[in-house]
């Protein structure tokens, strides 16, 4: 698990989008960049931000009983093993069966980690899931290569997006906005550490057996 002392480092990726300092994605400007408005909302409605949005990637039946939601950075080696290990054994069991859906958040802890995010978003809705597991699995090549965006690129050609398209996802406000959106609604709920589940809205945060997570769900399912 990742811990606090790391999330640091997610707040500064998260400001530099926001300033649009990252690889010239965003002009450079004289003034002071501007402040996106959820940081001036009233304090947030954490059930609601625990529901279904309408930005989120849903994978499973929609009116599953059970919602799990991920919060995990790219760049996250216990995020990699429980997306690698852990959660195909839940997909078996639990998605694909119909009672439990789920909602990967990004909660990006580096800049790396940020514009991963971005080019999984740019996947699109079909493909969003695979790109999220290609990721994953692939960790260990891409994220300690001397250019980790350029080695990470290479892997999107499946998913159809070739050096045009990853530079324009990458230069894509509008996709950097909802990356730093989704890292605010994980501090808005609490999360300080990746891999943080969310089950039905009870916080689950470290490593998790899956004799753990299945008697979470069973829980659930048999109230």
């Amino acid at each position: 698990m990742r811990n606090i002392l790391i999330i640091a480092g997610g707040v500064v990726a998260v400001a530099a989008i926001a300033a649009g300092v990252y690889f010239g994605t965003r002009p450079a400007t004289t003034g002071p960049a501007p402040v996106p408005a959820a940081a001036t909302t009233a304090a947030p409605d954490k059930a609601a931000i625990l529901q279904v949005q309408p930005n989120d990637h849903v994978e499973g039946d929609p009116k599953a009983p059970i919602t799990l939601i991920e919060y995990a950075s790219f760049t996250c080696p216990h995020c990699a093993h429980f997306n690698t290990v852990e959660l195909p054994e839940i997909k078996k069991k639990w998605i694909d069966t119909g009672k439990v859906k789920l909602i990967y958040r990004d909660f990006p802890l580096d800049e790396t980690a940020a514009r991963a995010a971005q080019l999984a978003q740019c996947a699109g809705n079909d493909k969003y899931y695979a790109v999220v597991d290609m990721i994953f699995r692939g960790q260990g090549n891409w994220a300690t290569a001397s250019d980790p965006l350029a080695e990470l690129a290479k892997s999107f050609r499946i998913a159809g997006m070739g050096d045009k398209e990853v530079k324009a996802c990458l230069a894509d406000p509008a996709v950097a906005d909802g990356v730093i959106n989704s890292y605010r609604t994980g501090e808005q709920v609490g999360v300080n550490s990746t891999p943080t589940l969310f089950i039905n809205g009870e916080k689950f945060t470290g490593a998790r057996s899956l004799d753990e997570l299945d008697a979470a769900f069973s829980k659930l399912l048999n109230k």
